[in-house]
């Protein structure tokens, strides 16, 4: 067991040295910019130790080598996994491999945390304005023609210019023999200047042959220009002397602009220009029409950015001290790739102003030391990868180069032809109409139309001629009023709000009203109105006696049809209570309350103590039912004095009343009338004609229901 711990303890120790050794290696790669090397070894690193620096430096590799959709996977790590104190650039990088894959919302949104982390503040508005004049390129729709030349192969070809009836460019062997020394940035093998046929470049069967053997070495030759008598090329190399690579104190070989003649058929006097130096690149010649300006591009001292645009005078073969274009031309980033074309216009690829891809061809004018903005020059030929070396003629023909999807290669030449003028514009609308008189429909001349912003304020004014018509140009996505008048006529107006389609058109029309044409239907109306009163006072005297016969006529109806409602409820409810109580009976037309009698005492009203005993069934009966009404009716015999029994049975009656509100019962749901001996159930011809108990069942208390 102990063995085995030792043999893992030991294999860990090995396991953690080799990952320690692979980073110290993949590190010294990296900074020697051997980004193919790196990357093998930091591929491994990430599977093993994904620290920042790993993951910084492997998405750097592939960044540097132009793999733009590996090196996202790894931006995009970064991003999310270290954003609190990641550098600014790397959101920059991230947004380039996001341009890779077409991804350009998110790519617009990782430029703009890149902007917004920026120390100026004005750089996240000048993104936007940027943004907004991308769209207007993009609006012109496609500028170019463009077609993939047969010479291409799967390896690098780019910077092609004409030169007598050849295309010479810089291209790397189909098949590098196993001794051919490869470049260690990206494993290809070093660049040569070659040649073929302008009548071949379209055959994938066409032979390229070496542009000169005498100027080419074991490193990079490219970006050849030449002079117009065809006497004097200005192309880019390796920092080198008498054929032989140099290299700089960080081991850096530095590319440089070499010039050489054309000597009976050979180039000769190869010569490094002046400003070349071994501790910056100097590269991409590029000549003014008239020859008296050199441009390049250099990351020398000074520069704004990686690489500049730079300019050099040239008096009778000497060089004047080279001058960079400043930063209307020039960004933080890379500006490239630099072409003077005959008309005067300054082409150059750059990263750093906004563009489609990483590396897109922009445009300046030339004027004198001045230069205008750069204006990105558009579709197809700018795409979402690298478009470069461009070079246009008199005829809008011309050559770049481009690593995009489609092509036969890393990097392919493609030949365009220019179709459409760049006429950058903000998205317009039109806002058109006539103005017309309402009551003829005809067109009105010399009408005044307004146009107005949001805020009322006067834009624009036009006068309409005999068709009426009426136009104004406007901005996209924005609000206007429009406002017409004319004299002797009304005014009005429209609220229009701009969309978004470019070119299209909104109607404003309008109809105006002559005031002389108001003043005689005014008239009219006046008098149509005079009649009409009459006739509607006569019509509303009519109505009026309609209306009061019909609402008698209604409210007779409305009571006759409650009253039958109401008896037709009466009646379900008494057949109801008649159902569910046997203390209450039907008493020919009446409802009663039957009770056991309540008895007084001979000339008294006062209440005895069994009456009381009676009284609280009727009680419980009313509030069982809380709608019921009832009369309380005392009777007295036939004895004694009418007046007196009627006063008796009204004390007696009232008696009883007192004693059911006493009991809870409400003082408008009970009424007591006394009777007297008015309505006697035994009818006592005299006095003595009665029995005693014939009397006393005229001595009573009836409940009588008058209400449910």
């Amino acid at each position: 067991m102990k063995k085995i711990l030792v043999v893992i303890f030991v294999f860990l120790i090995q396991f953690i040295h080799a990952q320690d050794q692979d980073l110290v290696r993949a590190k010294r790669f990296f900074d020697k910019t051997y980004y193919s090397e790196s990357i093998v070894l930091y591929e491994k690193l990430a599977e093993q130790k994904p620290s920042q620096e790993v993951i910084k430096n492997l998405a750097d590799s592939y960044y540097y080598t132009n793999d733009l959709i590996k090196a996202q996977r790894y931006y995009r790590l970064l991003v999310k996994n270290y954003n609190k104190d990641l550098d600014r650039e790397y959101y920059y990088r991230y947004a380039q491999t996001l341009k890779a894959s077409n991804s350009y919302e998110d790519a617009n949104a990782a430029l703009k945390e890149y902007y917004s982390k920026s120390a100026n503040t004005e750089d996240l508005i000048f993104f936007e304005k940027e943004l907004k004049e991308l769209e207007n390129v993009s609006a012109i729709g496609n500028r170019f023609e463009i077609k993939n030349l047969g010479v291409n192969t799967p390896n690098s070809e780019f910077g092609a210019v004409k030169y007598n009836d050849n295309l010479v460019f810089a291209a790397v062997k189909l098949k590098p023999g196993l001794l051919d020394k490869k470049f260690k940035w990206d494993n290809e093998t070093y660049l040569n200047l070659v040649k073929v046929p302008l009548k071949n470049i379209n055959s994938a069967d066409s032979v390229v042959h070496y542009f000169a053997k005498e100027l080419k070495t074991g490193m990079h030759e490219s970006n050849a220009v030449f002079t117009k008598d065809g006497k004097t090329i200005y192309f880019t190399r390796n920092n080198s002397k008498n054929g032989k690579k140099r290299k700089n104190e960080q081991k850096i070989s530095n590319l440089q602009i070499f010039k050489a003649e054309l000597v009976e058929g050979k180039w000769t006097n190869v010569t490094s220009l002046p400003f070349n130096s071994a501790d910056y690149s100097v590269e991409h010649p590029a000549l003014s029409a008239d020859e008296k300006v050199l441009y390049f591009s250099s990351d020398m001292p000074g520069s704004l950015g990686s690489f500049d645009i730079y300019s050099v005078n040239i008096n009778k073969g000497a060089f004047d001290t080279p001058k960079n274009l400043g930063p209307v031309i020039n960004t933080s980033k890379r500006e490239q790739f630099p072409f003077a074309s005959p008309d005067n216009k300054l082409y150059f690829s750059s990263d750093g102003h906004l563009g489609y891809g990483s590396l897109d061809v922009f445009v300046s004018e030339i004027n004198g030391n001045e230069y205008s903005k750069p204006v990105n020059i558009g579709l197809p030929l700018n795409s979402n990868l690298d478009d470069f070396s461009f070079n246009i003629s008199d005829n809008k023909e011309g050559y770049f180069a481009s690593n995009r999807e489609g092509g036969k290669g890393k990097d392919d030449i493609y030949q365009f032809k220019e179709i459409k003028d760049l006429i950058v514009e903000d998205c317009k609308q039109f806002i058109a109409g006539i103005i017309t008189d309402v009551d003829t429909k005809l067109a009105l001349e010399n009408a005044t139309v307004i146009l107005q912003d949001a805020d009322k304020k006067t834009l624009n004014t036009s006068t309409t001629a005999a068709d009426g018509k009426f136009s104004f140009t406007v901005p996209c996505e924005s609000s206007f009023t429009v406002v017409a008048f004319k004299e002797k006529y009304t005014n009005e107006s429209r609220e229009i709000a701009s969309g978004t389609t470019r070119n299209a058109g909104n109607d404003a029309s309008m109809a105006l009203k002559s005031l002389d044409a108001i003043r005689l239907e005014e008239q009219q109306l006046a008098e149509k109105k005079k009649k009409e009163e009459e006739r509607l006072v006569v019509e509303k005297k009519e109505k009026e006696a309609l209306a009061v016969i019909a609402l008698k006529e209604a409210e007779k109806k409305a009571k006759e049809d409650e009253i039958v409602a109401a008896e037709i409820k009466k009646k379900e409810k008494v057949e109801q209570i008649l159902k569910q109580e046997k203390d209450v009976v039907r008493d020919k037309d009446r409802l009663i309350i039957k009770t056991d009698p309540i008895y007084f005492d001979y000339n008294m009203w006062y209440i005895r103590k069994e009456s009381k005993v009676v009284l609280g069934r009727v009680v419980a009966l009313m509030k069982k039912y809380p709608g019921m009404v009832i009369e309380i009716g005392s009777h007295t015999d036939t004895r004694g004095n009418a007046k007196f029994n009627e006063n008796l049975s009204q004390k007696r009656a009232s008696s009883t009343r007192e004693f059911l509100l006493e009991s809870g019962i409400e003082a408008n749901r009970v009424t007591a009338k006394g009777y007297g001996e008015s309505q006697p159930i035994v009818k006592c011809k005299t006095d003595d004609s009665c029995t005693e108990e014939e009397h006393e069942l005229n001595r009573r208390s009836e409940f009588v229901i008058k209400n449910l």
